[in-house]
Parts: C-alpha cells; structure tokens; sequence
C-alpha cells in the first residue's frame, strides 16, 4: 500500500452494521469518531468487532490471489 497523504479522508467501502465510516489521515495515525488510532486495521476491528486488514476494509488495497 502506498503512503496515504496527511489530511486524506478515507470513507470505509463497505457500510459495516447498516452506518457509514470516515477516517481522517493524520501525520502519526487515523482519526475516527473523535479519537486517535494508531492503525487502520484496529479501526475496523474496532466496527467490526473482527480481526480485519485496515487497507483491505477501507477498499485501499486489494486482495492477493492465492
């Protein structure tokens, strides 16, 4: 995955239990519903309440073939 620039607002690609999510790009992590978070991936987790690749549930990376 690429760098992603400082101030990007990155809205999750699924609607995860029926609401929408956005994160904010800051210069060290993510901000989401009002707090700070180190990684994308414990963002999801976070709405999900499920271990999940933060690049792959925020449509920012794809998926490798097996």
């Amino acid at each position: 995955m690429n760098e992603i620039a400082r101030g990007t607002i990155v809205p999750a690609i699924a609607r995860a239990r029926g609401v929408g999510h956005t994160v904010i790009v800051l210069g060290h992590g993510f901000e989401y519903d009002g707090q700070h978070w180190k990684s994308l991936s414990a963002i999801a987790r976070a709405i999900t309440g499920t271990n999940w690749n933060g690049p792959l549930f925020f449509g920012l990376a794809k998926r490798r073939k097996a």
